[in-house]
């Protein structure tokens, strides 16, 4: 205690002689002449007090005292040492240094530095550090630190690729990403949200959908591809062209298949054509070719220009090469028909597919041997999804002769083991949504009688459907090709529903709102036309 006064005295006998040698000095420099009445100079500021004068010489923008003008000390000189050094040491620092002592945290008994006591406090989760709040001012101040808050919205999943500076709050950042959170949840329990319904091909049959973060493609009877993007609520739909032959002046094939991701469409036809498409440079294919039989299935990788196709008992894969050729990637021989194909995908090197073929499921890769991953004798499998580790796939069981519903099953493509079967459902599983879901959740969709759902599309707030009759002459249609007596459910639907809680009461139109009216009356049964108020 004793050394601690001591030293204390020293500091402020230092002080006061500084003050007193940078008040001498600034008289003098200040003086127009130094010979003058210098009683008078001198007395008339002799008797002002020490922190008088230095608050004036700072306000008059004089020099600091010392052989070196220094820029002023950090914030938080926790670790410098408290004592000054030579007599040159800068004494205004030293007063700044020991009016931020007050940023040292107390710990019960001993004082802790505000970087160690941040430390210690990121350990803490939300409601541990808003009772540390209540406990005092400086606790207050620690709990609410911006660091703190930030790394929890992190550690949530929360705003990921924002920096520490895009919010002024993140206390109120997160709060506010909860409220989003709990709103959506009663949204999906209560059906609450705009849905939508895609405007089908007039008068034609839907054959296939497929999305990708929220940009649709459908095939149809007709042979057109239509393209929607339900991210922006701009659902006019463009065509992409297909090639035609100097001899294809007649009706076009049907779309079998059709596929999309951030860069590239493909579609499948029934006279076993394969079209792809670049979405940036038009609606003129970049690459076709032709297959000897029927295209039974089509896959397309999530990234990247990789295209899958199964026609017969062959699997073939093609992807461009570093010209921008096309060619042969990998060929495969299947024993048996393929009715489902998907890419693996962030796979680097040869691409991987994974192909089912009635009830069994297969890993290939090029240069190498196609390995069985299931296969259960008499249970076919319906649906076939697949992630950069995982596939999922439903499976028709022998029903209620063995009372054993059909299920779903979760595969690991490296040990090739069953982690999971999942669902009881007496209908097939005829599509599975694994890529593209949240973690630990998958979409499935049920067959309901004539109009099962063959696809489906899911994130945290859309979700796409679509409705794809088997039969592609539905009931009440002729031999007429502009026949449109028929349900619009016989034909197919394609639904997009929005629960997005910023997703605004005025922006979610009816699809009665939203007539393009570039078709004819009697082609198109939204009954916006007939009453155009919404362009008004």
């Amino acid at each position: 205690m004793a050394e601690g006064l001591a030293e204390l005295e020293l500091f402020r006998r230092r002080w006061r002689a500084e003050l007193a040698g940078g008040a001498k000095r600034r008289r003098q420099e200040a003086a127009p002449e130094p010979a003058a009445k210098p009683e008078s100079s001198g007395s008339s500021e002799q008797g002002e007090p020490g922190y008088l004068a230095l608050a004036r010489g700072l306000l008059d923008g004089g020099a600091q005292p010392g052989p070196a003008r220094r820029s002023p000390p950090p914030a938080r000189p926790a670790e410098e040492p408290a004592g000054g050094g030579d007599g040159s040491d800068d004494l205004l620092g030293q007063l700044i240094r020991d009016l931020n002592e007050i940023n040292e945290v107390p710990f019960f008994d001993v004082q802790l530095p505000y970087e160690l006591a941040l430390k210690i406090f990121q350990y803490l989760g939300k409601t541990e550090l808003g009772r540390c709040a209540q406990v005092s001012r400086t606790w207050k101040v620690l709990a609410e630190d911006e660091v703190l808050w930030y790394r929890l919205c992190q550690q949530e999943g929360y705003l990921l690729d924002a920096s520490i500076s895009a919010h002024c709050s993140w206390k109120l950042a997160l709060k506010n990403c909860h409220a989003r959170e709990r709103t959506l949840t009663t949204n999906w329990k209560n059906r609450i949200g705009a849905v939508s319904q895609l405007q089908y091909e007039l008068g034609k049959v839907l054959c296939d959908v497929h999305s990708w973060d929220g940009v649709v493609i459908a095939g149809y009877t007709s042979g057109a591809v239509r393209l929607w993007d339900t991210r922006t609520w701009d659902y006019t739909a463009p065509i992409l062209e297909a090639v035609h032959g100097p001899g294809d002046a007649g009706p076009q094939p049907h779309v079998s298949f059709v596929r999309i991701n951030s860069s590239l469409a493909a579609a499948a036809y029934e006279d076993g054509t394969i079209s792809v498409w670049s979405l940036l440079l038009g609606r003129e294919p970049i690459h076709h070719y032709q297959h000897n039989q029927r295209v039974q299935a089509l896959a397309l990788a999530s990234e990247g220009a990789t295209v899958a196709t199964a026609s017969g008992f062959q699997v073939k894969v093609e992807s461009p090469n570093d010209r921008g050729v096309w060619q042969t990637a990998g060929s495969f021989e299947i024993q048996k028909l393929v009715n489902f194909l998907n890419v693996v995908p962030d796979v680097s090197g040869s691409p991987v597919t994974v192909a089912a073929a009635e009830d069994i499921v297969y890993l290939l890769k090029a240069e190498a041997p196609g390995k069985v991953l299931h296969s259960v004798y008499g249970q076919p499998v319906t649906c076939l999804d697949v992630s950069a580790h995982e596939a999922a796939f439903g499976v028709r069981t022998f029903g209620w002769l063995l009372n054993e519903p059909n299920q779903l099953l979760l595969y690991n493509l490296e040990t090739r083991q069953c982690l999971r079967k999942m669902g009881s459902s007496i209908g097939d599983f005829t599509c599975v949504n694994l890529h593209n879901s949240p973690p630990n959740m998958l979409v499935t969709g049920n067959k309901d009688r004539r109009h099962p759902v063959r696809h489906v599309w899911f994130n945290s707030h859309s979700l796409i459907t679509a409705n794809i009759p088997e039969e592609k002459a539905p009931r009440g249609a002729t031999a007429m090709e502009d026949d449109f007596t028929a349900h619009r459910k016989h034909r197919g639907t394609i639904y997009a529903y929005e629960f997005w809680v910023e997703h605004l009461a005025a922006e979610s139109v009816l699809p009665i709102c939203r007539s393009s009216y570039d078709e004819s009356a009697g082609y198109n049964y939204n009954i916006g036309l007939a009453v155009p108020y919404d362009s008004i």
